[in-house]
This record gives structure tokens, sequence and C-alpha cells, in this order.
């Protein structure tokens, strides 16, 4: 395994340079496009050596020329090698102009200018615009960008690029220019260009001063009709940041493109957002309720990063939660408004603890600002995104709306056009409200998931109720011994009846603290860290008839749910020592009783029941046990569903039937509610143990469901129970869905995802199958993360343990490394926690992660996964 250095946040430096300005000239072809960059340098004050050499990044490029002052250098007087372009002798102040040709077509990394369906895109963030021409390619070098693109007006009618467009011409030969001037000064990573045969949607919003900014979509013709959500969507964001956060947009224009080849699900460039087409097209015949909701989401997490991102952003790399996990919260506030706040805090704290909270105890553990890195790639984590959106969320809680709105002011009034550290927000916070965060610095510094303890006791004389909470971290690669954090903790004392006696935030700032409440008539039933309001673990005394209490009485939707899930979490452990020693794993009557007060729950917004009903996953079953056994995880699981189902069939059956509607599709959150409690019933009414046939008519239900579906959310849910129940009757349905749908990349995604996560035996033959289907290509992310990644999270499929998933993986990643680096090292994750599991599955996976590091010319994305894995 080549050895690749370490990038440490200790040594950060200033660049020596500032750049005032640069006019970027691009002139497209798909082997021989042409470069060339004209750049104002001077020397940067704040660099530590003034006698700095110039070095500029420039990978994967041929240099055509320098010119320095108008001057073009001689080969000598510069050296171009290993991902630099180093000049030793520059004067004070300077003109640059670099000259380079690339060949967007090879470009199968999809970082820097590529061919996407024959349109030309780019996307620069971390490290891409190295491979578009010499730079320096980092976060804290900003400069005002003019940009003239070039290209053939037949193939590429439409040419883009951040800012507003103040020039565009013909020329005699056949093609056009248009000239693109940003006047906010912003650091490489946030170009964009965009250029082909796109058609372009038009709207346009007034802003709160009155101004009118133009919104355009770019798409392919065939996905015309698929952006009205998407830009009703963007208008929503676009009011609701200027309502709570008083932010306008600032261009004359806002672009959205959506492309099929694209590594991540959006970026933010400047003025010229480029997409995955999966979070643009809608339209209810191929989107599910889920592709509207996230569609919504991402549109505004890109929009607000306007200013958290944009026009304040990044000093170094290691403040990447400074714009994502800030971003993130934003972009959940905004959905909570949009639809139901409990039930996005619901799906917002279960994708930390079924995905960060497994990341955080595994050997790629890192801080929220991580400390130091081979390859930033691989840090775009849920720890940095999702995690960082708590830590925001934290300082939400401790300060109260209003102060963290103040502490949002001062931070755009003191960073605007700047390039800043997570030290610098958090101290806009602490300045605008006097409030010491100096300790709470630590969930940036620290990593792990902290784990409390929580004990109670009563006193029946004084009515005291003292309630003692412990924090502990468990150690992470390179940090053994952790400092107590600072956190919110919200609790509820309830009393008999399920009302609200107390209901407070504590803040924890010790390892271990007594909170003492006075003047408590009965022992109340403690309700602890309500709305998830730190992101830790809990082991806490409650017995299961308290959690059952909870469930049905709670007033707080988060712990309501989370009580809920706490105790099918107990049933579930204790019939997964069951059967591993040859009992019957059998779920207990409190769990039953509990499940029927949900399914008959009509008072609650569907949406909540729909989630409540559903087992705890089996990720997340896997991290409380000491060694995963996967065989025993997915019996289990699908047992206790099989006697759920045995047991109110009559019930599910009958709400099934009442949730039905003869009305045409509408996306709304009241009717996302009902589609997802309906299709939560059917996919229980076909819930069947290992080896169990689900009844004829049961099965039909679901097939009728499918064949009458006049939308894809109905569709998708009916075809993912069918393919899970009876291999003949989902083979059927799957050939009449690819032969519907076969022309729609995004829907046939869908069908790829059903097939690898199919838990019925022979997956992963019909997986490997699926790679030379027309359908999957390994050069689109897409469909690499809908088969490869999708497989890769099938618990009992993949870890067979005969180590057959490993080595499909090993072979996938193999050939995926030479031709998307990022995209492979992401496949990884399954392979990472391979110390969790038996002995002879630890073997297997150590041996493919050897075999893997073992790969000539390995990328530094893989490399450094592998390093740490095998650590």
């Amino acid at each position: 395994m080549p050895q690749h250095s370490a990038i440490h946040l200790k040594d950060y430096t200033p660049y020596p340079f500032t750049v005032s300005a640069v006019h970027l000239t691009v002139e497209l072809d798909p082997t021989q496009t042409k470069v060339t960059a004209r750049s104002s340098f001077r020397r940067n004050p704040a660099a530590e050596n003034q006698q700095a050499a110039l070095e500029l990044d420039g990978e994967h490029l041929e240099l055509v020329s320098v010119a320095l002052d108008g001057r073009r250098l001689a080969a000598e007087e510069y050296i171009f090698a290993d991902g630099t372009l180093r000049i030793e002798a520059v004067p004070e102040q300077f003109e640059l102009e670099i000259a380079t040709r690339i060949a967007p077509a090879s470009n199968t990394a999809l970082e820097g200018l590529y061919l996407s369906s024959g349109n030309y895109c780019t996307q620069c963030e971390a490290e891409g615009f190295r491979r578009i021409t010499c730079w320096p390619d980092r976060p804290d070098v900003m400069a005002v960008f003019t940009v003239t693109v070039i290209g053939p007006q037949a193939s590429c009618p439409v040419l883009l690029s951040n800012g507003n467009l103040i020039e565009q011409g013909q020329f005699d030969d056949g093609r056009h220019f248009a000239t693109w001037h940003d006047p906010f000064p912003k650091p490489s990573y946030l170009f964009a260009l965009v250029a082909g045969q796109l058609v372009r949607i038009e709207d346009s919003f007034t802003t709160m001063s009155g101004r009118e900014v133009s919104l355009h979509i770019y798409v392919e013709e065939r996905n015309r009709d698929k952006c009205a959500h998407a830009m009703q969507s963007l208008k929503k964001a676009m009011r609701w940041d200027e309502e709570v956060f008083g932010r306008e947009y600032d261009l004359d224009t806002y672009m959205i493109v959506a492309v099929d080849d694209f590594n991540m699900g959006a970026m933010e460039n400047k003025g010229l957002n480029v997409f995955n087409s999966k979070y643009v097209l809608a339209q209810p015949e191929t989107a599910t309720d889920s592709d509207y909701e996230g569609i919504e989401a991402v549109i505004a997490h890109e929009y607000f990063h306007n200013w958290t991102g944009n026009r304040i952003t990044c000093r170094d790399w290691f403040q990447l939660s400074l714009k994502e996990g800030l971003t993130v919260f934003r972009d959940q506030e905004f959905s909570a408004d949009m639809g139901s706040r409990a039930v996005q805090r619901i799906q917002d704290a279960n994708y930390i603890r079924n995905i960060q909270f497994r990341e955080d105890s595994g050997p790629t553990a890192h801080p929220v600002r991580p400390a130091s890195y081979v390859e930033i790639n691989n840090f775009y984590t849920a720890t940095v995104y999702n995690k960082g959106a708590e830590v925001i969320r934290m300082l939400h809680t401790l300060l109260g709306a209003a102060g963290f709105r103040k502490g949002m002011d001062l931070y755009f009034q003191r960073h605007d056009g700047q390039a800043v550290t997570c030290e610098d927000f958090v101290q806009a916070m602490q300045d605008a409200n006097g409030f010491d965060l100096s300790q709470f610095q630590l969930w940036y510094n620290q990593a792990g998931t902290p784990s409390l303890r929580v004990s109670q006791e009563y006193d029946v004389a004084d009515q005291d109720y003292v309630l003692t909470v412990s924090q502990s971290c468990p150690a992470t690669p390179g940090q053994v011994e952790k400092q107590p954090f600072f956190m919110p903790v919200r609790i509820g004392l309830l009393d008999s009846s399920g009302k609200d006696i107390r209901d407070e935030v504590l803040l924890l700032d010790q390892e271990t603290k007594e909170f003492r409440f006075t003047g408590i008539a009965a022992k109340p039933v403690l309700s602890f860290n309500r709305s998830f309001a730190a992101p830790v673990k809990v082991e806490s005394d409650l017995q299961d008839e308290e959690l059952a209490f909870l469930m049905a009485h709670d007033r707080d939707p988060f712990n309501r749910w989370d009580a809920g899930q706490q105790l099918g979490l107990r049933c579930l452990l204790q019939g997964i020592a069951d059967w591993q020693q040859g009992r019957a794993a059998m779920l207990p009557e409190l769990f039953q009783q509990a499940f029927a007060r949900l399914l008959a729950d009509e008072e609650s917004d569907p949406a909540f029941p729909a989630l409540a009903l559903v087992l705890p996953a089996e990720g997340w079953i896997s991290q409380q046990l000491a060694v995963i056994d996967p065989e025993a995880v997915f019996i289990v699981r699908q047992g206790f569903r099989s006697q759920l189902r045995q047991r109110h069939q009559a019930e599910l059956l009958a709400r099934y039937q009442q949730l039905s509607s003869a009305a045409p599709y509408c996306y709304s959150g009241d009717e996302a509610g009902r589609r997802s409690l309906r299709n939560c019933c059917l996919a229980y009414l076909s819930a069947a143990a290992p080896g169990e046939v689900v009844a004829a008519d049961l099965l039909d239900l679901a097939v009728n469901q499918y064949r009458q579906a006049d939308n894809m959310t109905d569709a998708a849910a009916a075809l993912a129970v069918v393919v899970n129940a009876d291999r003949a009757a989902g083979d059927a349905l799957l050939a009449e869905f690819y032969a519907k749908w076969q022309h729609d990349p995004l829907v046939v995604d869908k069908r790829l995802i059903l097939q690898a996560t199919c838990s019925l035996p022979g997956t992963l033959q019909r997986v490997r199958e699926l790679l030379l289907h027309p359908a999957f290509s390994m050069k689109n992310p897409n469909k690499v993360r809908s088969l490869i990644g999708a497989f890769g999270g099938n618990l009992r499929q993949f870890h067979a343990p005969d180590g057959s998933g490993y080595a499909f993986l090993a072979d996938c990643v193999a050939e995926l490394d030479p031709m998307n680096p990022q995209a492979a090292a992401r496949l990884l994750t399954p392979l990472t926690q391979w110390k969790r599991y038996d002995a002879d599955r630890q073997q297997l996976m150590r041996r493919t992660l050897e075999q893997i590091a073992a790969l000539p010319g390995l990328s530094r994305d893989v490399s450094e996964v592998m390093a740490k894995s095998l650590q």
C-alpha cells in the first residue's frame, strides 16, 4: 500500500500571497480544452515568509505556458512536478498568466471539468480546481472571478459560470462565448462551469428589499417537466432564510443545473449550483414522497450555503463543519417548518444513531473538526455534517432562539467576505450572548459518542427527587483520555396521569452531576434527553413498564418514539440471546400491547406511528452487541415482525384499508404521512420469519397495490414487499418495472436498490449479474451507490459466513479506484467495522482489507481508509 503523508491542522500557515482577481478563459473541447488563467498576485503581509517562492497546485493537466508580467517564462525558470508549479523568484506584486490543457471526456474521477451525458460540468470542492489550472487551490485564497466560456454553438448552446452574465457573442468559426462576473471574492472550490445541450426553466423571486432575482433551472430536454417541485422548494427556501435569518440573496440570477454523473448530492458554487439529478427531478409517477422531501431539503441546503459557506467560507478544510454542520442545521430547521417538526427531529436523530454513532465507534472515528487528514474527500462524513449540525443545535438550545439569532447576526456582520474557523463562529455566539462557551469547544475537538448513565432517587418524606447523571466517552484513534463535555439535556418529569410536572433544560458540565427537584408529590416517570437535545447514548434505570408508559403519554414526540425504540431494543437483544442459546425468541406481551396502542392511534400525525411502529434497525441493534451476529439480528428481527403480523393482522388490515384514498396523488405533509403509515401496515402484513411463506392473499394485496398505484411512493413500497417476500413474484414485477421505466435513470436506480437489499437467498449472485446489465455503469456514482453500496448495507447477505460478500466488494473497489477514488473509498465503510464481528468473519474481512491494501497504485482516498482500518 503506498504511503501518503498526512496534513495537520497544527501546521496551518497563511498562504504567502493574496489574489485580488482572476480572469479565466475556457475554450471547450472534449479532449483538448484550453484554459487560460490571468491572475493578480500580491505578497500577503500576514504570511510568515515574505521571501517565499510561488507554489501553485496543478494535477492531471498539461501545462502549456507560464507568463509573468507579460513575459513568457523559459522552461528553466519554473518547476512543474508532483502536482506543484513552483516559481522561485517573483516580485512583490505581479500578474501571472498560465495556459493549461485538459481532457474532460476522460475525466472519470468527476473532479475538475468533465463530461456528463455530453454536457460539460465542474466539481471543484474540495480540490478539483487544480485539475483545471495551476492555482493556490485552498479555501483561504479568495479572488474575484471573471470567466469567459467559449464553445461550439451547435453542441453547447448554453454556457454558464458563476455570477452575473456581462457579455455574450458569436465567433465566425461557429463558436460563441459568454462572460460571467462574480463580484464577491470566493475560493476556487466554489468555481463552476456548465455548458451543453440544456433547456431552461424560468421563474423569479422578489427579495425583502424589493430586488427581482431571476431563477433558472437547467436540465436535459427529457427532464423539462420534472422541475416544478425544485423551483417551488427554492422559492420557499429564499423566503425562509429572509424571515428566519435575515439573509437576502445577493446576485441578479440564481441557477441550478441537474446532471446524472455527480459524486455528491449537490454543490453550492456561488450562484450556479450543480446538482445530482436525484435532488432536482420529481413527478408523482417517478419520485417517492422521500424523494420530494429530499429535493426540498437539498435545494434549501445549497441555497443556504450562499451565506454559510460562500459569503463566509472555511479558512482550511479542517473547518469543513463550519459550513456543512451549520448549513445542515439550517436545512433541518427549514424542513421542520415546512413539514412536521416532530417527524423531522426523529428522522435526524435516527440518522445520527444509526450512521454517525457507528462511525464514532470505528477506526475512522474523528472529531467534528479533524486534526489531520490524508485525503480531504474522506472527511465528507456523518460526523462533520450531521454531528456538526447537532453541535449547532446544542448552541441553539443553550442560547435560545433569540440568542442564537443574535449570535448569527454578529457572525455575519463580523466575518462577511472572510475565510474563518469554527472558533470564530463559537466566539461570535459567545460575544453576542455573554455566555462562556470555552468548554463547549470540546465538541469540535474530541471524537466519540458520549454515554450518559442516569440514576434516580426519590425521598417520599421530603418529596425530593434527585437525578444523577454521569458522562463518559470511549477512547478513539489518537484520543484515549477525554475531558467532560458541556451539553444541554432536556428532561421531563411526568405524574401518574402522564402530565408534565417539570420540563427543563439541564446543563451537564462535569463528569458526574446531581440535579435536585423539590416539591415532587410522588415519584415521577423520567423523560430524559427530550428532543435528542444532546447527541449521546443513554443508559437509564427505567423499567419496561415505564418505557411503555412513556410510549403512551410522553408529550415530547421524540421521547415517545424513543421509548418504543428502547423497549423494542430490549426485547430484540433478549430475543437474540435466546436464539443464540437455542431457545425460541418471543416478543413479550408488554410490547405487543404497546404496538396495538400505536396502531390504533388516530390522533397523531400518521407519519408519527409510521415511524414508531418500525422496530429498531439492524444497524442500531448491531451496535448494542459485543460481537455482531448478522444472522441472529436478521432472524430475530424478522421473527418479531412475523409475530406482530400474526397477532395484529386484522387491525393492520383494517388500518391499511382505512388509509386508502381514491384521490389523485398530491405531495403534502398530511398525504405523505398517510401513505407512510399505510405502507408500514402493508409491510407488516407481508412480514415473515425466514423460511415462512407469506399467505397468497396478503401477497396479492401488495401485488394489487403495485398494479393500481398512480404514484411511485405506493408502487415502490408494494414492490419492495413482494421482492422480499417471494422470489418468483418479485422477479415478475421487477421485469415489468424495468420494461416500463428503463428510460429513466433515477427510477432504474430504485430497482437496483431493491435488488441489492433483497433479504432472500441468492441476492449476491443477482447483484453480480447486474454489474453486467445495460442499466449499470461503474462510471456513474448513482449506479455504484444504488447497487454496490446498497448491497454493503444488506446485513445478512453481505456478511455471508463464506466471505463471498467481502470478496465481491474487493473486486468492485479494485475496478473502481482507478476511475473514481472518492466513490471507491465510500464503499469500504462496511469493512471498517471488522473488529466487531466473530472470529471467522474478522479473519475474512481483514484478509479482504489486506488484499485491497496490496493493490498497485492505490489512491490516497482508499489508502487512508485502509491504513486506519488495519491499525
